[in-house]
């Protein structure tokens, strides 16, 4: 029998210590522990299906809580009776001594109790999900209600900007030298150069128009 461990975090920004430390009394080898850094909408992530390639009869996954397992209350019941079932693996859940079943073999009151657990906490952890997914949502709207624009703010080009787009419009310098001596990419003057030089454009025929 092996014992892995498996952890997940949203983002490669979030900090695995909290699951590392919990698991630390268990000794699992450093190569049995398995950790994704993607949200847990599903269970397309790399660690966690190489996991379950390595996965044999009477092997043992500890987890810290159920929602580090996944959010999707019938994608965690699937994957649940897949390990549990069909590899007829063991799962041990931290937070919840109820979700360890390596206590509950032989055992139906024992089995029954604990995918009763699952069942709630695995409820649990998508409808927290769905009420994270909420809360942005409204964030978002009562920010553009109050005018807040959202997204990363505009870079501002430094001086000289436009004495330089001049120099670009008449073949005085290249967009990649203009870039060059503003000191920013390539990308990022280019974008700003046609943007500036369709302004100046919609202008003039605005200006024009109402002679």
């Amino acid at each position: 029998m092996k014992q892995y461990a498996y952890i997940r975090v949203s983002t490669k920004e979030q900090n695995v210590d909290r699951q590392i430390l919990a698991l630390k009394p268990y000794n699992i080898p450093k190569e049995n522990i398995y950790c994704d850094y993607q949200s847990g909408k599903d269970f397309e992530r790399p660690a966690y299906r190489e996991l379950i390639k390595q996965l044999k009869v009477g092997d043992l996954i500890i987890i810290k809580s159920i929602d580090r397992l996944g959010r999707n209350y019938n994608d965690i019941l699937v994957q649940w009776q897949y390990i549990t079932k069909e590899i007829k693996a063991d799962i041990l859940v931290l937070d919840m001594e109820l979700l360890d079943t390596r206590q509950k073999s032989g055992n139906l009151t024992g089995t029954l109790i604990a995918d009763l657990v699952l069942q709630i906490f695995a409820y649990v952890a998508q409808t927290e999900r769905e009420f994270i997914r909420q809360r942005q949502a409204e964030g978002i709207r009562a920010a553009k209600m109050s005018g807040k624009k959202l997204g990363r703010p505009q870079m501002v080009m430094p001086d000289g900007f436009e004495m330089i787009c001049e120099k670009c419009k008449f073949g005085e310098l290249s967009t990649r030298q203009a870039a060059k001596q503003l000191g920013v990419s390539h990308t990022t003057f280019y974008r700003k150069y046609k943007k500036l030089t369709a302004k100046n454009v919609s202008n003039s025929r605005h200006s024009g128009t109402s002679k």
